[in-house]
């Protein structure tokens, strides 16, 4: 955005102190947001994923037509949300689930999943 506005600038030779502080703070935003995203956009581009191991309980959440799922590891505690809903029989806290949850080294984004059974370890759904 802040090359458009640049160039737009350049080409009409018009280097008003509102065009020029547009620019400026579309420049800075877009820097900020390469400075938050880049250490995570790393992992994803090199595939360094951490495979996060555990009993697990998953909660759903839908308003609208927005549904996810949340992945809560009992042992860590850690919270992962992936953007549509397994197809299980069951779900809540009550509903303990072994997953596997594929996520960057940082662990801010989620990359996949496999849930299997408790108990036996069997494999009962995976999100590729």
């Amino acid at each position: 955005m802040a090359v458009f506005i640049f160039g737009f600038m350049y080409v009409e030779k018009d280097f008003t102190l509102p065009n020029v502080v547009k620019a400026t703070g579309a420049l800075l935003f877009g820097v900020f947001l390469l400075v938050i995203t880049l250490p995570s956009l790393k992992y994803i581009l090199l595939k360094e994923y951490d495979v996060v191991r555990g009993e697990c309980t998953i909660e759903l959440t839908s308003s609208g037509r927005f549904k996810e799922s949340n992945f809560e590891m009992l042992d860590s505690g850690d919270l992962f949300t992936f953007n549509h809903i397994p197809a299980l029989d069951a779900y809540g806290d009550s509903i303990p689930y072994y997953c596997e949850v594929t996520v960057t080294k940082d662990h801010q984004f989620e990359i996949d999943y496999k849930i299997y059974d408790v108990n036996s370890r069997e494999l009962i759904l995976t999100s590729e």
